[in-house]
C-alpha cells in the first residue's frame, strides 16, 4: 500500500507550504478524474459530480456550507474540515472589527481621503475630528455566542484588554473550564447574554438551527446601542430585522466579514470582504492540517475532524486496517463475524446521528473476495482498506 499513488486535485489555490508536505506518492493533478482526494477552500461543490475515485474531500478551513455533506456521505466520501487552524486569524480580525466599530476610524479615514488636496488639512482636521468620536472597549462587556476554538481565543484576548466577557454555547458541559480565561462568566441562555452585552460576537456554524439566530425577537432583548460582530456567516443574522434595529438605534454598528446584497448597502454597517482567514499563517495551517487528515485516512484509516462521518482513530497502523463507513443502524457483529478469522487486534466503533464508523486492525490482510462480500452487507456504504 505504501507504493500506491494517490492523486490530489485542488479546486482552489492551496498554500504552497501545505502542498510541500505531500510525499511523492501524492502527486497533484489538474484533472478531477482519477483523483483520490480533493482539497478545497471556498469553491461551491453542490453541483459538482465527483468521480468514483474520490474518497476524501478536505476543506482547508472551518465552514462547509459549500460542500454537500450528506450527499457525499451516501457515496462513502469522507469530508474533513480544519477547525482551529485559522482561529487566531479570525480572532484578530474580530478584534479589529470591534475597534473599528467603537471608534469611527472608517469615517475618519474617509474624511482624510476626501480632503487630501486641502493645503490646510492639518488645521481643518482639528475641527472635523469631533464628528468621529467614539468609545473605549476597556470595561465594556462582550457576549460571545459559541465557545469553540475562535470563541475561546476571543474571550481570552478580550479579558486581556480589560473587558468583561460573558459566553454561552449549546452544551455548556462540554467546555474545558481550564481553557476559560479568568473572570469569564458563562450563562445558560442567549437572552441572558443579550441583556448584559455592549458587544455581541457570533462564533457558531451556520445550520438550520442557527439561521437567523439574531432576529427581531433577539434584538428586542439587547441593550440600546449594541455592536454586533459577525465573523461567522451572514445568514446567522436576519438582514431585515437588522436594518430596523440599526434604524431605531438598537444596533449602533454591525460589523460583518460576509457582506451580501443587503448589508453592503446598509447604513451603520462595516463590511469586510471575507478576510477572516486570509493570512499567510492561517492558509498554511489549514492546508497542512487538511493534508495530514487526508493522508491519515488513506494510510491508517483514521478519521479526525470529519463533518459527515463520526471521528474514529486507532493511531498509526501496525497491521492491516479496514475502515467501514456505514448507516448507523448496522449491526457491527455482521462485520466481525466475517473478519474474525483475520485475527482482530484492535477496533473502534463510533456513531453520529446518521452514520457509523468502524475501524478494525487485523493480523491478516482482507483479500479482494472478502472485501467484495463485506461491501455487499446491508448498511455498508464504503469499505476502505489500508
Amino acid at each position: 500500500m505504501g507504493d500506491a499513488m494517490y492523486k490530489i486535485h485542488c479546486l482552489n489555490s492551496i498554500s504552497k507550504v501545505g502542498l510541500k508536505t505531500l510525499p511523492e506518492n501524492y502527486p497533484l493533478t489538474d484533472q478531477i478524474d482519477g483523483a483520490t482526494a480533493i482539497l478545497v477552500r471556498s469553491a461551491v461543490m453542490h453541483e459538482l459530480e465527483l468521480p468514483k475515485s474520490v474518497k476524501v474531500v478536505a476543506r482547508a478551513g472551518a465552514g462547509v456550507n459549500n460542500i454537500p455533506l450528506d450527499q457525499y456521505a451516501k457515496k462513502g466520501i469522507v469530508v474533513f474540515n480544519t477547525p482551529g487552524a485559522n482561529a487566531n486569524a479570525v480572532k484578530e480580525l474580530t478584534l479589529a472589527g470591534m475597534l473599528l466599530a467603537s471608534r469611527d476610524i472608517v469615517g475618519g479615514i474617509s474624511w482624510v481621503k476626501d480632503h487630501q488636496e486641502d493645503p490646510e488639512i492639518a488645521k481643518s482636521v482639528e475641527k472635523a475630528k469631533a464628528q468621529f468620536g467614539g468609545t473605549e472597549i476597556k470595561g465594556k462587556t462582550i457576549g460571545i455566542i459559541g465557545l469553540g476554538a475562535i470563541g475561546m481565543e476571543l474571550a481570552k484576548s478580550c479579558v486581556a484588554l480589560g473587558m468583561k466577557v460573558v459566553g454561552t454555547k449549546r452544551n455548556l458541559s462540554t467546555i474545558d473550564r481550564l481553557e476559560m480565561p479568568e473572570n469569564m462568566i458563562l450563562v445558560q441562555s442567549k437572552d441572558e447574554l443579550y441583556h448584559q452585552s455592549d458587544f455581541i460576537s457570533l462564533n457558531v456554524p451556520l445550520s438550520s438551527d442557527t439561521k437567523h439566530l439574531l432576529n427581531e425577537q433577539a434584538f428586542k432583548h439587547m441593550k440600546d446601542g449594541v455592536i454586533i460582530l459577525n465573523f461567522a456567516r451572514d445568514a446567522l443574522v436576519d438582514d431585515d430585522a437588522l436594518k430596523n434595529a440599526i434604524a431605531s438605534n438598537k444596533v449602533r454598528r454591525y460589523v460583518t466579514d460576509f457582506p451580501n446584497e443587503k448589508t453592503a448597502q446598509m447604513g451603520g454597517v462595516i463590511a469586510i470582504p471575507h478576510l477572516g482567514a486570509s493570512t499567510e499563517e492561517a492558509e498554511d495551517n489549514c492546508a497542512v492540517m487538511a493534508i495530514n487528515q487526508t493522508m491519515d485516512y488513506i494510510e491508517n484509516g483514521n478519521i479526525t475532524h470529519s463533518v459527515n462521518f463520526p471521528d474514529a482513530t486507532l493511531g498509526k497502523k501496525k497491521g492491516f486496517r479496514i475502515t467501514c463507513l456505514c448507516d448507523k443502524s448496522i449491526d457491527s457483529m455482521k462485520i466481525i463475524e466475517k473478519i474474525n478469522h483475520l485475527k482482530i487486534k484492535h477496533s473502534v466503533i463510533e456513531s453520529n446521528a446518521n452514520y457509523k464508523t468502524m475501524i478494525y486492525e487485523t493480523e491478516k490482510e482482507v483479500d479482494e473476495k472478502l472485501l467484495n462480500q463485506l461491501t455487499e452487507v446491508s448498511g455498508i456504504i464504503h469499505m476502505h482498506q489500508c
